[in-house]
C-alpha cells in the first residue's frame, strides 16, 4: 500500500511545487489591486504550508503519529502515499493517486482554477470597458474567482489535509468574505443603480440552481 521510502526533507519539490502552482494561479488571477494581492498572497500562503508538508517535513503526521499508529497499526505512517489520509483512514487498498479522494480533489482543483481564468476574461473585459462585470460566470454569482480559490483550496484538503491548511481554510473564507464585502462597496459607489440591481439579483458565492441557464 505505502512506499517504504519517506520521502521526506525535498525541499527542492517544495519550492518548485509551490512556484509552479503559484505561477499558474498568478497567471489566472493577474492580481492588480491591494485587495487582489492580499487574496492571492494569502492563497500563495497555503499552497507553501501545504507543500511544505507534502514533501519537506510531515507535522501533522508526526503529532498525530501515536495516536495514527495505535489505530491502523499496518500503515507505515511515515511513507509518502501515507500523507494521503482520508485514503488511508478509510482503507482504500490501491495507490493512494487513483483514490478516491484524491480523484474528487482534482476535479474540486481544476474547477477552481477554471473559475478563476473564466472570471478573470470576463472581468478583464468589463474593466476595458469600463462597464460592471454581469456576464459570464458574472451572471450566476457576484465572486466567481473567489469562489475558485476556495474550489482549489478545498480540493487540496481532500487530496493531502494537514493540520495547519485546516486551521487555515477558515480564516480563508472569512478573509475572502471581508474582501467581497470591500469590493462591493467600491463597486457601488461606481456603478450605483446598475450595481444593486444586479447584487440584488445575483448571490455573492453559491449560484441559484434555478438560475443556471440565466444570463444578466
Amino acid at each position: 500500500m505505502n512506499s517504504e521510502l519517506p520521502n521526506y526533507g525535498l525541499w527542492g519539490l517544495v519550492v518548485l511545487n509551490s512556484a509552479i502552482f503559484i505561477f499558474f494561479a498568478f497567471s489566472f488571477f493577474k492580481p492588480q489591486t491591494k485587495r487582489d494581492w492580499r487574496s492571492f498572497g494569502a492563497f500563495s500562503a497555503f499552497l507553501v504550508a501545504l507543500f511544505t508538508e507534502m514533501y519537506g517535513f510531515p507535522l501533522t503526521i508526526y503529532f498525530l503519529s501515536g495516536w495514527l499508529q495505535s489505530q491502523y497499526p499496518d500503515v507505515n505512517w511515515f511513507a509518502h502515499d501515507s500523507g494521503h489520509l482520508l485514503e488511508m483512514l478509510f482503507g482504500w487498498q490501491g495507490s493512494p493517486h487513483f483514490g478516491p479522494f484524491h480523484l474528487l480533489s482534482t476535479v474540486f482543483i481544476g474547477g477552481g482554477f477554471y473559475l478563476i481564468a473564466a472570471g478573470w476574461r470576463t472581468l478583464y473585459a468589463a474593466q476595458k470597458a469600463g462597464k460592471l462585470a454581469t456576464t459570464g460566470l458574472y451572471a450566476y454569482v457576484r465572486h466567481p474567482q473567489y469562489v475558485g480559490f476556495v474550489l482549489i483550496m478545498f480540493g487540496f484538503l481532500l487530496q493531502w489535509p494537514t493540520l495547519l491548511t485546516l486551521v487555515m481554510f477558515p480564516v480563508l473564507l472569512w478573509m475572502y468574505s471581508r474582501l467581497s464585502i470591500g469590493e462591493e462597496r467600491e463597486a457601488e459607489k461606481t456603478f450605483g443603480e446598475a450595481w444593486r440591481h444586479y447584487a440584488n439579483n445575483t448571490p455573492r458565492f453559491f449560484p441559484r440552481l434555478r438560475g443556471l441557464g440565466r444570463q444578466v
